[in-house]
């Protein structure tokens, strides 16, 4: 046996003795999930090329063997695999070329190191059909499901292999596909890379160490630590909803509750590495870090400026409103960002808010800024109270007088009953009214009056 394949075996033995054990799941200790990992060999005529001291496919196949033979010790994975290009000669182009030539089964790897001894590359590169037609080559049963393409060439029947794996993601067919070129053109690699996580195996050495990597991805822990950070760079922050969220469907994979120790380290976190996240701090409003790196087989940390100021909403003395709340909006905007009650402390960004109070008339209050790390108290006056003492039935509408003289209309009294109590923000305002069983327009009736803070203000409509 060559060197570089004792090598090669004792670092999977290595590997898949240390991938073994449990995982951690939101927060419960449960078996490790099942990995199935499909080999996708491309058996193109091109595969007959000279590559170094032998060829494409004999290195292929030699290093395919040693790697199933491999994973044959862990009892989590199961193997199997799938070939294109190697039932009919090029001349025949047929672009159907492909089939499942051992299927998925906890006893494979014997089955697949026969079938590799006998595959002879012939035809061409159906890399689309082929990746359409793996869909159905894993069994319906949940587990992590890998695709590792080996290829020497480019799609060669006329489909779209990225499109086909992108939608094939989207529906959790398999998780991330490893694409592996081997003696691919430096211009055409982006045509591999969109189908999964493209690497360049320019020598022999390479496609071996491609393959031990490809593998410690799927198989080892991978850990997270989310670092909530204030404006200095410290963390600090914590207790926050956190959404580890699938970049590509949009799904929620994980969520967690931030947890940080009393010395201020935050928790690891497990997570499957092949799959592609977009973090979301839930903050008010939340932040969203797209396209976070994890790197897998180690502990990533993972840092996020969200600095948090508190802001406490405050009227003074008794309301007669019952629950009052507030519209919070960023500064400038017009989407509701959250809607707060009075006497609640809510923490959000430090930055500058807008805040629409539900009182009558509506209270607004510009530019409202929180720091990290502090409270705002905003405290606005207790209101007074309108009285309408008349039970006759009419038509009228209550106005607040603007202090360059204009009227702004607030509200309509209800027409079967006048009596009315409600409660006003301080201000001058304006009653106009008319009776029902008033025969014209000319019997409208006009009052200003004052509310004041706390006060009780009556005002008496008469019949005409």
């Amino acid at each position: 046996m060559a060197p570089w394949r004792n090598v090669f075996a004792a670092f999977f033995l290595l590997l898949i003795f240390s991938a073994s054990g449990t995982a951690y799941g939101q927060g419960e200790q449960k078996a490790k999930s099942k990995t199935r990992i499909l080999f996708l060999l491309d058996a193109s005529g091109s595969m007959l090329a000279k590559w170094e001291n032998s060829d494409r496919m004999s290195v292929a196949k030699d290093l395919l063997a040693h790697l199933v033979d491999s994973l044959d010790r862990h009892e989590n994975v199961e193997v199997a695999l799938r070939v294109y290009g190697h039932q009919f000669d090029r001349e025949r182009n047929d672009c159907k070329d492909t089939r499942l030539e051992v299927p998925f089964s906890a006893s494979s790897t014997e089955a697949i190191k026969k079938k590799l001894t006998e595959i002879v590359p012939r035809g061409n590169t159906p890399i689309t059909y082929s990746l359409q037609q793996a869909a159905g080559d894993f069994p319906e049963e949940k587990t992590r499901n890998v695709i590792i393409l080996i290829t020497d060439g480019l799609e060669s029947c006329g489909g779209d292999p990225c499109a086909m794996s992108l939608a094939l993601q989207k529906k959790r067919i398999f998780l991330r596909p490893f694409v592996i070129g081997i003696g691919i053109e430096p211009e055409h690699e982006k045509q591999l890379s969109c189908i999964g996580e493209y690497y360049n195996a320019a020598d022999v050495e390479t496609f071996q160490s491609v393959l031990t990597e490809i593998v410690t991805q799927a198989l080892s822990q991978t850990t997270v630590s989310v670092e909530l950070l204030n404006e200095q760079g410290q963390p600090v922050e914590t207790n926050v909803n956190l959404t580890f969220l699938n970049a590509l469907t949009g799904q929620p994979e994980y969520n967690y509750v931030h947890y940080q120790s009393p010395e201020g380290k935050p928790d690891m976190l497990d997570i499957d590495a092949l799959l592609p996240y977009d973090l979301v701090v839930n903050t008010v409003p939340a932040l969203v870090e797209r396209s976070i790196s994890i790197k897998p087989g180690r502990h990533n940390a993972i840092r996020v400026k969200a600095p948090q100021g508190t802001l406490h909403l405050r009227q003074d003395g008794p309301s007669p409103y019952g629950t009052l709340s507030a519209i919070v909006r960023q500064q400038g905007a017009t989407q509701t960002l959250h809607v707060q009650t009075f006497g609640e402390r809510q923490k959000y960004l430090a930055g500058i808010y807008d805040l629409e109070i539900l009182t009558l008339p509506r209270t607004y209050l510009r530019d409202v800024e929180l720091k990290q790390g502090q409270t705002n108290t905003v405290t606005i006056p207790p209101p007074g109270q309108l009285a309408i003492s008349s039970q006759m039935q009419g038509y009228g509408s209550l106005y607040l007088m603007e202090d360059d003289g204009r009227q702004r209309w607030l509200c309509n009294l209800p027409e079967e009953n006048s009596k009315v109590t409600m409660a006003l923000q301080p201000g001058n305002y304006r009653l106009v009214y008319r009776m029902k069983n008033a025969q014209a327009s000319k019997f409208t009736d006009v009052k200003d009056f004052s509310i004041r803070s706390g006060a009780t203000t009556t005002v008496k409509i008469f019949n005409r």
